[in-house]
């Protein structure tokens, strides 16, 4: 079993490879589908409901440590855009 990381969303803890990592790339919240950019990185499931309560929560910001604003606005499509063909974390 590979890396196990903690949803910000549902805070389930999942193998790191069913999770989309998210990072902050110049005051926004970008999806990085390869888990390779720089920097400290929030993990979430690639669903609709994980995604909006985590933006709810304003848990980005605290996952992430950046005490500035963070432009969560096109996080919701490009974490279902990078993992679109995968079923939702709750399917069999």
């Amino acid at each position: 079993m590979g890396p196990v990381r903690t949803c910000l969303g549902c805070r389930r803890r999942a193998p790191a490879s069913s999770l989309v990592r998210c990072v902050a790339r110049d005051g926004a919240v970008v999806a990085d589908a390869s888990a390779t950019l720089p920097g400290r990185g929030a993990w979430v499931h690639p669903s609709e409901e994980c995604v909006e309560k985590s933006i709810k929560r304003r848990a980005f910001g605290r996952a992430l440590r950046v005490s500035s604003a963070l432009d969560t606005s096109g996080v919701l499509q490009a974490v279902l855009a990078s993992h679109q063909s995968e079923p939702p974390h709750g399917a069999p």
